[in-house]
């Protein structure tokens, strides 16, 4: 799924269960050293993704240990993200890049009041037209997308009604994919103001990606 997304100057990698006999370098390991079963095996099956992704742009794997705020600390000269949900687990890798965004949830309906708490009223208008049930997840997921990829460039915070999101659409409906566009209302220096990326619906999952190339010059 994330690979029919991403462009082919990422590498990926996704599992959609736990395998039991995952190891991960001691380091790693003792992240998760006082949490519950559910909790250690999803960081097995997403580390082990972030291996097996690194390993594909022709790095040896390593301790991908956790950095400011909880998110992956990548090998120098590397970007990436890893997601998790129920039956899904996925990391995306790359050099010479400026940063990547990746976000799984399961298709299913949004708790009652978090649609309100996420989406413009414009925004919730607009996710009507693109056929699909319950489309609030999807948006979800791209604003999780997108503050992946938001924080590495900036440091800052981002709120989910901070980033105003359009989405394109391909047939067929029931299933979809197509691309979406963010702008983003928080102002820094250097900050980006517009972010580009691609969705996918599936299997009932929903799969969300960023990747933001270093600019031409």
């Amino acid at each position: 799924m994330l690979e029919a997304i991403m462009p082919p100057w990422v590498a990926t990698a996704e599992l959609f269960g736990d395998p039991p006999d995952l190891t991960l370098f001691p380091e790693e390991e003792a992240l998760v050293s006082g949490s519950g079963d559910k909790r250690r095996r999803e960081f097995r099956t997403s580390r082990h993704c972030a291996h097996l992704a690194l390993r594909r742009l022709g790095m040896d794997p390593r301790p991908v240990l956790r950095g400011d705020r909880g998110a992956p600390a990548w090998p120098p000269g590397v970007v990436g993200s890893i997601t998790h949900c129920a039956g899904y687990r996925a990391a995306a890798v790359a050099r010479g890049a400026l940063s990547i965004g990746i976000d799984a949830e399961p298709h299913l309906p949004m708790p009652r009041g978090v649609l309100e708490r996420i989406a413009t009223p414009a925004e919730a208008t607009a996710l009507d037209l693109l056929g699909l049930p319950d489309p609030g997840r999807l948006l979800f997921s791209a604003k999780e997308a997108i503050y992946k990829a938001w924080y590495p460039l900036t440091g800052h915070w981002l709120g989910f009604l901070d980033a105003t999101v359009t989405f394109a659409t391909s047939p067929p409906p029931l299933t979809g994919s197509g691309t979406f566009a963010a702008e983003i209302s928080v102002h820094g220096p250097g900050w980006p103001a517009r972010f580009e990326g691609r969705w996918l619906v599936s299997g009932g999952l929903i799969v969300t990606a960023i990747a933001v190339p270093v600019p031409s010059p």
